[in-house]
């Protein structure tokens, strides 16, 4: 059985704070790390998700993406134009298609992982051991987070 929540102490409610700012100044900053600057955030965040979850059917993409099921079809046809997606028949249901990545995306987000992993190894570099030991230990509590 589940641990019920508990109150957060002022300790907890300060370091939560202190949390959320410092991801959001960071994602913000990892975000302008981009290969592509032609791609918008919304259709990076597509991508990425067809490269971790696979292949969707434009319902599903709107799903994982918190948007209105419109809202997708035009990110997915932006990203049809760019080459950077393939629609195909969907293999149950002929009136849907799925969407799947292109050599080209995953080329892409390869190359930009890369220029984002290379540019916070050099943030991570400036840290001192101790730093970089709390930063390990930090992280696989960060992807939980982040998955709840």
């Amino acid at each position: 059985m589940p641990e019920p929540s508990r109150t957060l102490e002022a300790d907890d409610s300060a370091a939560v704070n202190d949390l959320r700012s410092a991801v959001m100044r960071l994602s913000r900053r990892l975000k302008h790390q981009r290969v592509d600057e032609s791609l918008s955030p919304a259709e990076m965040s597509v991508l990425g998700t067809l490269a971790r979850c696979g292949s969707a059917t434009p319902g599903e993409l709107a799903r994982k993406e918190h948007v209105q099921p419109p809202s997708m079809t035009r990110i997915v046809a932006l990203l049809e134009g760019k080459g950077l997606v393939a629609l195909e028949p969907h293999p149950e249901d002929r009136r849907q298609k799925v969407v799947r990545q292109t050599e080209q995306a995953e080329a892409m987000l390869e190359q930009s992982r890369r220029k984002r992993n290379a540019w916070l190894a050099e943030l991570v570099g400036q840290l001192d051991e101790d730093e970089r030991a709390t930063l390990r230990a930090a992280a696989p509590v960060l992807e939980k987070l982040a998955h709840l």
